[in-house]
């Protein structure tokens, strides 16, 4: 029996999806990644077989960097930490008008090639990334049934009146004008129906007699699956969304650290972790801010600083855990709270061990997840972009100390993500519903 997995190449979208391939590989099943060169150390220590497929123009092995990418790439990246700078409603207009070359790039060229692998690989069993539009396009064009990842919140899938770009709920701290979000709503209708046209162009031309789509971004495949706890999904949208599985979390395994280890061995004090993905660590202004908060209130960080600058992050206390990269997983089994960015493996894993946190969302679906850990109480959102630093070390003070009725539901939960992984819930899921 063999397992494909396909993933863009960016090391925050495969870690949750080879974990989830765990479960097969424990079955003494066959399990084949395709996905590009950034990422193959990461395939290798999970011990899968790779087969090479690049599915968009850029890549992350898991500290991401403009300089680093390919032309246009580059300054498209610049673009979106300067868009990040000048506000959420700035953010979110930015990414819906280079989604079309971010999520459809070659679509024709790109979906043959998918089409290529799976004939070479004949897997039992696809797992996709939900974003990975063209490996989709090639699928849904071939006949070929797949399991659809999503890897984010899960209005990544509009549902209802809902459109892609446009979260469906907003944290309290963030309070956009009606005017803005109308036009932003706009923006997002527009970009979905070209990105409509664009995906049904290709599907003529890979599949002449298949049915048009709809809607590109309200596309899914036969068996849907979200990385994402149903606790923090409203049970009004929960209730639109086609048929599903909540798989929790995909809590990765970690290699050993020694360097983290001793850290974590010379102290009992509580420590909060921080850390902003491989993404937007460049926003080294808000972490100074962060680092800040918590020198006044006295307490231990470790600190993932990414790409950041540390010379914008001033002077640092010598007991405290920095590094460019963390093992967040580790670090998040011990932690007494977090301050992130709102990604979803941070989120997932945090809500895994039980930590609460400091959301400071900056993009995509980080502020529907902001909302939805607000609404829950299991974190305190923030705008990053205002939030001083004596509102930051009030935040994790709050953090710190949920009131008990949160604190007894966020135990529940991260009792019930553990004790359920997400890798068993896919493999169980995949299992009870073959897709041949």
């Amino acid at each position: 029996m063999t397992l494909l997995i396909i993933s863009p190449d960016y090391a925050s979208h495969l870690l949750p999806l080879a974990s989830l391939g765990t479960a097969w590989r424990a079955a003494g099943q066959r399990v084949v990644v395709a996905t590009g060169p950034a990422t193959a150390d990461i395939v290798e220590s999970f011990g899968f077989e790779r087969i090479n497929l690049q599915l968009g123009k850029g890549s992350n092995p898991g500290v991401i960097r403009a300089e680093q990418q390919p032309t246009g790439e580059d300054d498209a990246l610049r673009g979106f930490f300067d868009a990040t700078r000048r506000g959420m409603v700035e953010t979110l207009a930015f990414q819906a008008e280079a989604r079309l070359s971010d999520l459809m790039w070659e679509p024709v060229r790109v979906a043959r090639e998918v089409q290529a692998v799976v004939a070479a690989i004949q897997p039992d069993a696809i797992i996709v990334d939900h974003l990975a539009f063209s490996a989709r396009l090639a699928l849904v064009a071939a006949g070929v049934p797949y399991a659809d990842v999503v890897l984010g919140h899960p209005s990544a899938l509009p549902v209802g009146d809902e459109v892609y770009g446009f979260p469906p709920m907003w944290p309290a701290a963030f309070d956009p004008s009606p005017e803005e979000l109308r036009m932003l709503r706009d923006l997002c209708d527009r970009v979905s129906e070209s990105f409509t046209a664009e995906w049904n162009t290709a599907l003529a031309q890979l599949a002449p007699n298949a049915s048009p789509s709809a809607s590109a971004f309200g596309e899914h495949g036969e068996l849907l699956l979200l990385n994402y706890p149903s606790e923090l999904s409203p049970p009004a949208r929960t209730a639109l969304l086609p048929p599903h599985r909540f798989l929790g979390s995909a809590v990765r395994e970690e290699a050993r650290d020694a360097q983290v280890e001793a850290w974590l061995a010379a102290s009992d004090e509580p420590f909060v972790y921080v850390s902003f993905g491989s993404f937007l660590s460049v926003r080294a202004d808000v972490l100074g801010r962060v680092c800040e908060a918590l020198k006044r209130l006295g307490i231990r960080g470790a600190i993932a600083s990414g790409s950041a600058d540390p010379a914008q992050l001033g002077e640092l206390p010598s007991e405290w855990l920095v590094r460019e990269f963390l093992p967040q997983v580790t670090l998040l089994e011990r932690a007494a709270a977090a301050v992130t960015h709102g990604g979803n493996n941070s989120v997932t894993e945090a809500m895994t061990f039980g930590v609460p946190l400091v959301v400071l969302p900056f993009s995509t679906d980080q502020f529907a997840g902001a909302a939805a850990l607000d609404d829950a109480g299991f974190g305190i959102a923030l705008a990053p972009n205002t939030a001083t630093a004596a509102e930051l070390s009030d935040a994790i003070l709050r953090a710190l100390d949920l009131p008990t009725q949160s604190q007894t539901a966020l135990a529940a939960l991260s009792a019930s993500l553990r004790h359920d992984v997400g890798s068993r819930r896919a493999f169980s899921a995949v299992a009870s519903a073959p897709m041949s």
